[in-house]
């Protein structure tokens, strides 16, 4: 689904809803309001199969700017700080500094964030005022390039686990840079293998653009099932092991080209854990 700037998460999903004709209807990571591009969404039993994308790449096109700290981290948040010294940085300087953003990492979300505090989301104790102060978390910026500077902007591209806050990364820069800074503008252009050029708006989409659920869980092992295996499955009852003595963890059971389910090798049997098929 290609969103626009503007609406949120939660607003896209229910356009979808209406268009496709269904409540069941989930996403693969939410986009802020600000934040425009690729929302990819789950319908109807593939809901069921989101976990399995959980550790996808994301990839991103947006704008720092420098020299002004808001309190969201982003474009929408109120101004708590501005300086002069992003006057005096180079497109080497700024460059080099996202550079050494890149790697295996600990990032602290913002405070204005979906995380979880004592059982309540941390956005919602910001807007009341109370000091939040996130534990830093495990994320990886595979690639993190600067892509154009006209200061006070300096535009760039990324790929990211997920769990990983561009917000964060503009704050980041900002510290290091000596400057402060906030994220202007970011637009997702991919996760996993799904591309924001294939995407369509969430009015536009028709059950013809629905795409196979089996992408969710191309990277596991696969094992075919006969008719009596498949009628087993659908019900939630374990098949034989069979020819993958070598499988661990989970495993695609299809049947005549269709997804049928996610199972777990239990000892000599796979038992079914997520089954997406009709009876």
């Amino acid at each position: 689904m290609a969103k626009p700037a503007g609406p949120t998460s939660h607003d896209v999903v229910d356009a979808a809803r209406r268009a496709l004709g269904t409540r069941r209807i989930g996403h693969l990571g939410t986009l802020d309001p600000f934040a425009a591009g690729l929302l990819v969404l789950v319908v109807g039993r593939a809901t069921r199969l989101a976990p399995f994308a959980a550790r996808w790449m994301k990839s991103y096109a947006g704008v720092i700017r420098l020299g002004t700290t808001t309190a969201t981290d982003d474009v929408s948040g109120e101004v708590v700080a501005t300086a002069e010294a992003w006057r005096t940085l180079d497109r080497e300087r700024v460059a080099a500094v996202l550079a050494e953003l890149r790697g295996a990492r600990l990032q602290r979300p913002p405070a204005y964030s979906a995380v979880k505090v004592a059982g309540e989301r941390a956005y919602r104790r910001a807007r009341r005022g109370e000091a939040v102060d996130l534990a830093p978390r495990p994320v990886e910026v595979r690639e993190l390039e600067l892509t154009r500077f006209e200061p006070p902007d300096a535009g760039f591209r990324a790929t990211v686990s997920a769990g990983t806050y561009l917000r964060s990364l503009a704050r980041e820069a900002g510290a290091a840079l000596g400057c402060g800074a906030h994220l202007a503008a970011l637009v997702r252009t991919r996760v996993g293998p799904f591309r924001l050029e294939d995407a369509v708006g969430p009015d536009a989409v028709t059950l013809a653009d629905l795409r196979d659920p089996a992408t969710l869980v191309a990277d596991l092992p696969r094992r075919e099932l006969d008719a009596a295996e498949r009628t087993a499955v659908v019900h939630g009852r374990p098949v034989a092991l069979k020819d993958s003595p070598a499988v661990a963890g989970n495993v695609a059971l299809f049947a005549g080209g269709q997804l049928i389910a996610v199972a777990e090798r239990v000892g000599d049997v796979l038992k079914p854990g997520v089954v997406v098929a009709e009876p």
